[in-house]
């Protein structure tokens, strides 16, 4: 008993019963025993052996993972190759080897449309019969034996790699094809920009145009000169101008509309020899007593330029010799005051109280005069008093900054009725149309649209809308 208490007590410390020795005293030495002796080396190996394991499982995992992004990868870009081929319904040289007219692809980019990827065609359909991702071969049995963890390990890496082979194989005979794969990527990218940076809302209409897709209407914005200083003419060349046409009895105006319409531009368009010359070829064509177009027609044969050249004189007439030197702008009042006297131009009584206070834009003013010298008469219905606010809901009108005005009347002919092709509507929107570029306006409104900022709209059947 105590032999075994003894025993017992020196394994549980860590020391082994020693043999009896020859002499069979019973003694026993404390020394070590072999599993004590290599406990430590045992504990290094198993931690080593753990590593190991756990080191392959990771590997075997990023493997995997690896693989099957590439398989997932494989997969989108051969749909998506397939649904292209079937979408635009072309066919490859080795596919259709009788297709003599290649058919462009269609470029998802310019049309705005999405490429949506269809399902893959039936092998028979290709000429390259590639595996599919899930046809893999399955891997071998192991035949070695090995533990349970090592075993999973090594079919864990063996499935990866055989994965990662067939999905490479599948990729390259695709890279290899047309730009399928390319325009495809570029579709995603355009998704993505799409998508990141999405397109803005368009800006809601203008005033006045109600739905309409042309002309642009600012409102409430300090406006420059209508004649800015390069256009304005020295006190010199006026006064030259002023006295060659006295002295030939033709029209100032019209002098400086021919050399405007010729292209001669700037503050002095011509010297005093060619204003002579121009007085003198208007002089032979009898320009007092004849047509002023036809006249102007002789002169040049064209019919462009005697329009121009005549809605030109009516302009420089309707403004003044004066306002074209110093600016419309510094004749604002002048020119304000020569509306509200002129016997051509009607006006109801709260226009020429918004006409009479200067909250009318000189623009208008410049319009109003130069409608009354072309048709000779001219009546103002609308300015800024009477008319409402909005011109549609959350939009202020253009007549409350006084840039704009209604026409209902021309040559004293109303503009209800009248507004059939060829009429004196057509007429009023076409000389409008030949105001010089600083008093073009922004908006000319009837039921005739000529293009450029004049458009038709139904609710103008009885005046003409001229906004800036």
């Amino acid at each position: 008993m105590p032999l075994r208490n003894s025993l017992i007590s020196r394994l549980v410390h860590g020391r082994a019963w020693n043999e009896w020795d020859e002499k069979g005293d019973g003694e026993y030495r404390d020394e070590p025993v072999v599993a004590a002796e290599n406990a430590k080396p045992r504990s290094r190996r198993r931690r080593l052996a753990v590593a190991l394991a756990f080191g392959a499982l990771f590997v075997a995992g990023a493997a995997f993972s690896a693989a099957a992004g590439d398989q997932v990868r494989s997969t989108l870009e051969d749909s998506a190759a397939s649904g292209q081929a079937l979408t635009d319904g072309t066919t490859t040289a080795e596919t259709s080897p009788a297709s003599t007219d290649p058919v462009p692809a269609a470029d998802p980019a310019a049309d705005g449309g999405s490429l949506v990827p269809t399902p893959a065609a039936a092998p028979g359909d290709s000429g390259d019969s590639l595996p599919a991702p899930g046809d893999a071969a399955a891997p071998p049995p192991a035949t070695a034996p090995v533990t349970a963890p090592a075993a999973a390990v090594a079919t864990a890496v063996q499935e990866a790699a055989t994965q990662s082979g067939s999905a490479s194989l599948a990729r390259k005979p695709a890279r290899s094809k047309s730009g399928s794969q390319r325009q495809f990527a570029r579709t995603m990218r355009s998704e993505a920009r799409q998508h990141h940076f999405p397109k803005r809302a368009p800006r809601a209409p203008a005033p006045e145009l109600d739905g309409a897709k042309s002309a642009v209407v600012w409102l409430n914005r300090a406006l420059p000169d209508p004649t800015p200083p390069a256009l304005r003419l020295t006190p010199r060349f006026a006064k030259h101008l002023k006295v060659v046409a006295r002295v030939n009895h033709v029209s100032w105006a019209l002098m400086l509309g021919v050399l405007r319409a010729e292209g001669r531009n700037g503050a002095a368009p011509a010297s005093v020899a060619g204003l002579r010359l121009v007085a003198a070829r208007l002089s032979q064509l009898g320009v007092q007593n004849a047509s002023p177009w036809a006249a102007m027609f002789s002169l040049s044969s064209n019919a462009s330029f005697a329009d121009q050249a005549i809605a030109l004189s009516h302009y420089y007439r309707a403004v003044g010799l004066q306002a074209l030197v110093n600016g419309l702008v510094a004749a604002k009042k002048e020119l304000g005051q020569k509306v509200l006297d002129d016997p051509r131009v009607s006006v109801y009584a709260g226009g020429r109280g918004d006409i009479e206070s200067g909250r009318v834009n000189v623009r208008v003013l410049a319009v109003i005069e130069y409608l009354a010298d072309s048709f000779g008469q001219v009546t103002v219905s609308c300015l800024i008093s009477g008319h409402k606010l909005y011109a549609r809901p959350g939009v202020i009108s253009a007549h409350i900054y006084g840039l704009a005005a209604d026409i209902s009347e021309l040559g004293g002919t109303p503009i209800t009725g009248h507004q059939q092709p060829g009429g004196i509507t057509e007429r009023a929107v076409r000389d409008v149309l030949l105001l010089p570029p600083g008093l073009m306006p922004k908006q000319v409104i009837s039921l005739i649209g000529l293009g450029g900022p004049s458009f038709p709209l139904a609710n103008h059947y009885d005046h003409i809308h001229i906004g800036y």
